[in-house]
């Protein structure tokens, strides 16, 4: 006899709760660390801490499904905004995003950096599923000449979260306007033929 080992799809309701768990996650740790309590995880999401526990068993489990589950929507954000926007402004708009995922992300680096490896593998994710999405924007608005192709996709990822490092006097708008700054630069000289 064989035994059918995919796993059964998610109830519409376990769906919900992982979703808000993983948004509540997301939330308390940019506040409170990876460190916050289960209870008050479960509480933003509005379910008991049975229902954390039985979706995520370990702090690594939440912690890495909450990195995941951001790579996933930032990943996702380039083809909806490359069918929306010209090519540069696509670029722009998915770097934007881009630095809302790092923030969130701040909040999971202590977890990430633990040396814990149940986390060994998210590099690697982050960047096969991050590399490729802003690799079709930068190909799109390179073919249309509106970005000059000098820097890869990873050179791209690695130089944003390096401008969008908060500051000791840092303001809101810093990593905005960092980000506004590149594209700019990326712009200088495009469509420009050698001479």
């Amino acid at each position: 006899m064989t035994q059918n080992t995919a796993p059964r799809p998610l109830r519409a309701d376990a769906q919900r709760n992982i979703d808000s768990l993983l948004d509540a996650a997301k939330s308390a740790f940019g506040t409170s660390g990876v460190d916050a309590p289960a209870k008050e995880v479960a509480d933003l999401a509005g379910v008991g801490v049975g229902t954390l526990y039985r979706h995520f068993p370990k702090r690594s489990d939440l912690v890495k499904a909450v990195f995941q589950h951001e790579v996933d929507a930032c990943a996702d954000a380039a083809p909806t905004l490359a069918g929306k926007h010209e090519p540069v402004v696509a670029l722009e708009k998915w770097l934007h995003r881009y630095t809302e995922f790092l923030e969130t992300k701040s909040g999971l680096a202590s977890a990430l950096h633990s040396g814990d490896p149940a986390f060994d593998a998210l590099p690697d994710y982050f960047m096969g599923r991050l590399g490729p999405a802003l690799g079709s924007l930068v190909d799109a608005a390179v073919d249309a000449g509106e970005i000059r192709a000098v820097a890869s996709p990873k050179d791209l990822l690695y130089a944003v979260s390096k401008l969008c490092l908060p500051m000791h006097d840092d303001e809101p708008n810093h990593g905005r306007r960092m980000i506004d700054l590149l594209v700019d630069g990326l712009q200088h000289g495009a469509g420009q033929t050698a001479g």
